[in-house]
């Protein structure tokens, strides 16, 4: 059975806890196994590299690191504020991502 995840990858995320507190980005990818998700330039880490055909030099790379599932809040489109996220059935009997806060739909 898959795991429950309300983030998918394109949303628009604030970072609630943590050492990237207040941050805001798009997820750019969601590691369902491990309920992680990745988000744009928010939790960078340096990675030392040794040097390869990619980079030949090598050196000290900064890229960005997981956060849990549970430190991201989905960024509401109608007000720009973080949200909670529901499930609703819409017009079409198709289930649907909700703002709990403007009770928008979530595309």
């Amino acid at each position: 059975m898959q795991k429950k995840i309300h983030i998918k990858k394109g949303d628009s995320v604030m970072v609630i806890t943590g050492e990237s507190k207040g941050q805001k980005g798009r997820v750019l990818e969601v590691k369902r196994d491990k309920d992680r998700a990745i988000v744009e330039s928010v939790n960078m880490v340096s990675k030392h590299t040794k040097p390869n055909t990619k980079a030949p030099q090598g050196g000290i790379l900064k890229k960005e690191a997981p956060i849990h599932i549970s430190n991201l809040m989905l960024i509401d489109p109608a007000s720009g504020k973080p949200t909670r996220i529901g499930k609703r059935l819409n017009e079409k009997d198709k289930l649907v991502r909700y703002s709990k806060k403007s009770g928008e739909e979530i595309k």
